[in-house]
């Protein structure tokens, strides 16, 4: 049996900061912001509008979308590096807000390859007949944890939410093949700090990125079988454009090929990739048996991919 993506849906606040209304903020300029990292503008949630909230918003529309209600769910996963408050975990407070009776509930916390992991674990539970149906939310409120004063980082976040039911799917669709990875070693490279601030080294970030989306990409080609001829559509991690194209590149991929939401909603972390494959699918540019590569990396160091025949 292959576990792959039944129902899909996310959810961004309504409130956008522009690159313009930045520069009134920090000293910057939204030529400098545009060329260096493809963002144009972000969504920032409301005050009374937390982590859970987001997620619940997201995660109604991805039942709907896979139409069966929260009581059919038997596990919540959220990756989220922004919860409400360290415990009860947002997926707690999820199930609760859901109805999801039966359904066990847990965060997972690897920053913006969060996602990754979570579909990643649904996958396990899912294969193994131990679920039949799993939900899994990417969310942050990015925004406060952002030092506004640091033009170096208050240029890339944003908040939303993507979430995700994973269940059964057709005979050759589905998860094909998957790479997670993690080095510790990086981990003072991109964290928050005392003060609950994002502190980056750009230039190692970017670096680290730019290597691994690539090699990860790659990866799960090899472990499916498949070839960078096959790919039709790649999704990544919506960090900064010029990664991105790297790994665009590294899969000899023309441009209408590649996910680019970046300018609408910034670094959304754990949630770029869902809300990237709902944009897509609303433009018409995946479809059912397209074979998807998605591939993300985050604080930690972490990092995740996956080789995925769209459909149910």
């Amino acid at each position: 049996m292959n576990a792959g993506v039944i129902g899909i849906g996310r959810y961004v606040p309504e409130k956008i900061l522009t690159n313009f209304d930045l520069e009134k903020m920090v000293d910057t300029s939204d030529e400098w912001i545009r060329t260096r990292t493809g963002i144009q503008e972000r969504r920032i949630a409301a005050d009374n509008e937390d982590t859970s909230d987001l997620a619940y918003k997201a995660a109604v529309n991805a039942l709907e979308n896979a139409n069966i209600s929260a009581e059919d769910l038997d596990m919540i996963i959220v990756a989220t590096v922004t919860p409400d408050q360290p415990f009860p975990t947002v997926s707690c407070m999820l199930q609760e807000k859901l109805g999801a009776k039966k359904a066990a509930a847990y965060d997972v916390s690897a920053a913006c390859a969060g996602f990754m992991y979570g579909v990643i674990t649904a996958k396990q539970f899912i294969e193994t007949n131990a679920y039949k149906n799993v939900l899994v939310v990417g969310v942050e409120k990015l925004s406060k944890i952002t030092d506004w004063n640091d033009r170096n980082t208050a240029v890339l976040f944003g908040d939303g939410a993507g979430a995700v039911v994973v269940g059964p799917v057709s005979e050759g669709r589905g998860i094909l093949s998957f790479e997670l990875g993690s080095d510790g070693t990086g981990g003072k490279h991109l964290y928050q700090d005392e003060h609950d601030h994002i502190i980056m080294n750009g230039r190692e970030v970017f670096k680290f990125a730019v290597r691994q989306m690539g090699e990860s990409a790659i990866n799960v080609l090899d472990k499916a079988g498949l070839s960078k001829e096959d790919v039709d559509f790649l999704i990544p991690h919506q960090a900064n454009i010029r990664i991105m194209e790297a790994s665009r590149q590294r899969l000899d991929l023309p441009e209408e090929k590649m996910s680019k939401t970046i300018q609408y909603y910034g670094n959304t972390s754990a949630a770029s990739i869902p809300i990237s494959i709902v944009h897509e699918l609303e433009q018409g540019k995946i479809k059912d048996d397209d074979l998807l590569v998605m591939v993300g990396f985050g604080g930690g160091l972490t990092w995740g991919a996956i080789a995925i025949k769209w459909g149910r």
